[in-house]
């Protein structure tokens, strides 16, 4: 893959990529001084950061379901990438503060969004510092991960939603988990024990049966008869409607589809992998971010999602690097890098006043809740793309091959 990056990554690309890196350290630094012991999660109509506490776990409200801090780990990822960007400790001082208020939650029982939380703090922070501490935090969470694993008869899911006493989300899954299943595998090979991995890919091979629809586009959610395992319903929650396709949800299903394989080596996960990619890619039609949903009515007077196309293009730069044909391997690189291209030409909020990174987010339309707004996911898939093109492992670890021998730590 090295050679395939010395062949796309031309100076003026590398200069773009570096300007944005540049441009989230200066950003990182100012809003730290200004936000508090809350952490951002989408920008205000005015350009300010909304921030919550990381101790807001998820549940329910009566009927309503209310998703908590998923954000908080990502704004520590992100220091890291600024510290390994410009070597500036300052960041990887605030990083390491900022674990201290996200740490609790990795016993939080009650929802999926563990993965995201630690997969953007935990892990990168042991792989860039090796302080033991912070594979403990993660591997905490992927037993609880782990445990969120319902069976059936037809096959094995992560329940999505809620404590797992609670009927409404034990039956229940979204798409959004295939992109928390990285925890899953980085604990597998951490804590050499296979029953992570077993649970990840059972759960995505529930996913490509009930979610994946005949054109390779992707329900949002799914709810299962708790026997049998057969999809009772397909459903949205952030869709225009429960038959659209959700392009933030379908990148999401790219992701980890394409972890999948790489954590199972198994060549049907990544060419479901590409298949999703090319619906995804096949869509854009206009640009290269698409609108919040693929199928809403009011198309072209429709918000667009920047973070949909963040997500996607680390995706596609995770198939290119495991694809075993080098031309194939080539052309995802490349097509992850268009949409690079298109963010940091288009996207990129370089006012003082906005304090994102990437600008035209949409977190839920379906919610009116930070539409037309930076989303803190969107600026660290971002960013995990262009660290995985400028500093390669450097932010996060690799996938262990067959033939390595992880270090066993206990739960």
């Amino acid at each position: 893959m090295t050679a395939v990056l010395d062949q796309i990554l031309s100076a003026e690309r590398r200069k773009a990529y570096g300007a944005a890196l540049d441009l989230l350290a200066t950003k990182l630094a100012e809003d730290e001084h200004m936000i508090g012991l809350g952490f951002p999660y989408v920008t205000a109509p005015d350009g300010s950061w909304r921030t919550m506490p990381a101790s807001r776990s998820a549940g329910y409200t009566g009927g309503a379901w209310s998703h908590g801090n998923w954000f908080c780990g990502f704004w520590v990822g992100l220091h890291l990438a600024a510290y390994l960007w410009t070597l500036n400790e300052r960041h990887l001082a605030w990083a390491k503060e900022r674990m201290l208020l996200v740490a609790p939650r990795a016993d939080d029982p009650n929802t999926h969004d563990i993965g995201f939380i630690f997969w953007g703090s935990a892990i990168p922070l042991f792989h860039v510092t090796g302080d033991p501490r912070y594979a403990g935090m993660a591997l905490r969470a992927a037993d609880r991960l782990r445990a969120r694993l319902i069976t059936t008869r037809g096959g094995a899911y992560i329940s999505s939603w809620g404590p797992l006493s609670d009927q409404r989300g034990r039956r229940s899954s979204a798409i959004d988990t295939m992109a928390n299943l990285p925890l899953l595998y980085w604990a597998a090979d951490r804590a050499d024990d296979g029953s992570f991995r077993l649970a990840g890919e059972a759960h995505a091979k529930m996913t490509r049966a009930a979610f994946v629809r005949a054109d390779f586009s992707t329900y949002h959610a799914v709810e299962y008869d708790l026997a049998t395992g057969a999809r009772a319903r397909g459903f949205t929650f952030q869709g225009a409607f429960d038959e659209s396709c959700w392009p933030r949800g379908q990148a999401w299903a790219i992701y980890g589809f394409a972890a999948t394989a790489r954590a199972t080596g198994k060549p049907e996960h990544l060419e479901l992998a590409e298949r999703l990619a090319d619906y995804y890619l096949a869509r854009l039609n206009d640009g290269l971010v698409p609108y919040w949903d693929f199928d809403d009515p009011a198309i072209p007077d429709a918000p667009r999602d920047s973070s949909a196309s963040a997500i996607a293009a680390a995706a596609l730069l995770d198939i290119g690097a495991q694809h075993p044909d080098a031309g194939t391997a080539g052309r995802r690189a490349e097509q992850a890098c268009s949409l690079l291209d298109a963010l940091c030409r288009d996207y990129l909020a370089h006012e003082p006043g906005h304090r994102g990174l990437l600008k035209c987010g949409c977190y839920s339309k379906s919610h009116g809740e930070g539409v037309a707004s930076a989303v803190l996911f969107g600026d660290f898939y971002f960013v995990e793309a262009l660290m995985k093109l400028l500093l390669p492992g450097r932010f996060q670890p690799p996938a262990c091959r067959s033939d390595e021998q992880p270090a066993r730590e206990a739960l």
